[in-house]
């Protein structure tokens, strides 16, 4: 049988293996935040593994319900004996974590069986709430505020949009490989792109400066929601606000890389350099008075 440690520790694997980037920020957590960060990260990468790397011949949309009831007994308090499941509902026991923010995340989840591309930002506004917002929502109480909550959360949200839509640009090829397109297409039509110059572009790992012009459009946008949620850091605890400000600065730089390869996003995958990540994460732990923490 799997022990709690056990279990955290696999959260932990799994985190340190899918995301690189946010991994190295959590490191700069106080070691009360640490596991329940990792789950919450093992629970999402488990229900996204089985939407975006179904295995041969399975069938999505049955593995996301039948994960549907592993978070029902989670609620009931009868956890089944499986690492990322234990470890969340010790997690939701202790930071008091909401239903509803785990159903608006599985009904996104859902969206990506059956929508294939968004006209507006408008549309796609219920699939980031549900992808990326909740995930700023769930991390609050684990991060703890020195205000109310509630003053907290849109920043939250706000920073949970921002790392969503960064991950829309840097990860065009890869989307459009499993047939969906998450840029607005209407933002696009604006500057003479749709779906089949994209995959034109993809295909023969060709650059266009149309493709360009409209991903400048889109980082200048997205570089408006880091704004947004920038000024929430401060209202975290103070042992906090090193990871999400290293967060932040970290996928700001996925963007700085974006810019860098004048918007190249399809021929190959953006990358900050492991350097400039360390160094970054380094200097925040090093102006905060933290250490490295394994």
């Amino acid at each position: 049988m799997t022990s709690l440690r056990g279990a955290y520790r696999d959260c932990r694997r799994i985190n340190a293996r899918y995301g690189k980037t946010f991994f190295l920020a959590t490191r700069l957590l106080p070691a009360h935040a640490r596991p329940a960060t990792h789950a919450l990260y093992g629970f999402a990468r488990t229900a996204d593994e089985l939407v975006d790397n179904p295995e041969p011949g399975s069938d999505p949309e049955a593995a996301l319900a039948a994960l549907e009831r592993r978070l029902d007994a989670v609620f009931a308090g009868r956890p089944p004996a499986d690492p990322v499941f234990l470890a969340l509902a010790d997690t939701v026991r202790r930071y008091g974590l909401e239903r509803d923010l785990f159903d608006a995340f599985l009904h996104s989840m859902r969206m990506d069986l059956t929508v294939t591309e968004y006209p507006t930002f408008a549309d796609l506004d219920e699939y980031t709430y549900g992808s990326a917002c909740v995930i700023g929502l769930q991390m609050l109480p684990v991060l703890g505020t020195v205000v109310p909550r509630e003053e907290a959360a849109p920043s939250a949200a706000a920073l949970g949009e921002a790392f969503q839509l960064t991950n829309f640009l840097r990860d065009v090829g890869e989307d459009l490989d499993r047939g969906r397109l998450y840029l607005p297409t209407a933002e696009l039509a604006a500057f003479g792109v749709d779906r089949a110059l994209l995959s034109w572009c993809r295909e023969r790992e060709r650059h266009d400066r149309r493709v360009a012009r409209a991903l400048a459009a889109l980082v200048a946008r997205t570089r408006a929601v880091y704004r947004r949620a920038e000024p929430g850091i401060p209202l975290l605890r103070k042992e906090s606000r090193a990871c999400v400000h290293t967060a932040l600065v970290l996928y700001q730089g996925i963007l700085d890389e974006i810019e860098r390869r004048d918007y190249d996003v399809l021929s190959r995958r953006v990358r900050v350099p492991l350097p400039r990540r360390l160094t970054v994460a380094a200097v925040h732990a090093a102006g905060s008075g933290l250490r490295w923490r394994s």
